[in-house]
């Protein structure tokens, strides 16, 4: 359904004109809503406002994506990148390989291994700072906060490098995930043997109220399930790790492959 001459501001189509014949070049009216609401009294033969509506829908813009068509492109995106740039991720993919392998051929139970790397120090700090961001929320999460914290800031920058257009950023963020995931699964190990040094010294065997998932277990009667559910949890962070490292190393190659393609 077209016009000639806009109902409205009475502008005439132009052979220039770029708009689509059911909207105004002027005022950007929507023709079949005009008619549906003032009638027309010069419709073309055999026309009826049945097919105009189907003509105006089937001319459409391209609706806004999904969230999950969003997080699939955000994914698979591969951003332009310089030869040096790529040359100093390909530097640090490989140090987060080998660190990444070390990390995988340990056990939850290996404290020395995981719990003692530098990123532990990290997470500690994100750690604490769960507790008192979920202090409101009652006991139970107060507790449970600590590891919840320090697994939600990789994840908080994971999303945030993904949202920046920057998959490399967000396959490291991945990457620290995974081992925040780990270093809780040693806490979660360690709730009946109460060994691991914590925060202000001492160990959870001197005061078992201070070790959070002594308590946490304890009070859902899953205490001797510890190991099983740290074994669990460790899993999780080697699958994540997996992910990462596969996500990261394919998005360097697609990476050289653009380089290359410049060149010539």
């Amino acid at each position: 359904m077209t016009y000639s001459t806009c109902p409205k501001c009475h502008y005439t189509r132009q052979a220039k004109d770029e708009a689509p014949p059911e909207l105004c070049p002027a005022c950007g009216l929507v023709f079949w809503k005009w008619e549906k609401y003032h009638g027309r009294a010069n419709r073309e033969p055999g026309e009826t406002p049945d097919r105009a509506v189907e003509n105006i829908i089937s001319y459409t813009h391209d609706p806004a994506p999904s969230w999950r068509k969003r997080l699939w492109e955000s994914l698979r995106a591969c951003p332009e990148t310089g030869a040096v740039s790529w040359a100093g991720r390909c530097l640090v993919w490989v140090l987060l390989l080998a660190w990444g392998g070390w990390f995988f051929v340990q056990g939850p139970g290996d404290y020395e291994a995981v719990g003692e790397s530098f990123l532990h120090r990290v997470d500690l700090v994100f750690h604490e700072a769960g507790h008192v961001i979920f202090l409101p929320f009652g006991d139970f999460l107060h507790i449970l906060g600590g590891s919840l914290g320090q697994l939600l800031m990789p994840l908080i920058v994971t999303l945030a490098f993904l949202r920046q257009g920057d998959p490399f950023g967000a396959a490291v963020g991945l990457w620290w995930l995974r081992q925040s995931t780990m270093d809780v699964a040693i806490y979660i190990h360690d709730a009946r043997a109460l060994e691991l040094p914590l925060l202000g010294g001492g160990t959870g065997y001197d005061d078992p109220d201070r070790h959070d998932w002594n308590h946490l277990l304890g009070r859902l009667g899953w205490l001797r399930r510890d190991h099983a559910i740290a074994g669990f949890v460790y899993m999780m962070g080697r699958i994540a790790i997996l992910l990462a490292e596969l996500w990261g190393g394919s998005l360097l190659l697609r990476q050289l492959r653009k380089l290359r393609d410049n060149e010539f």
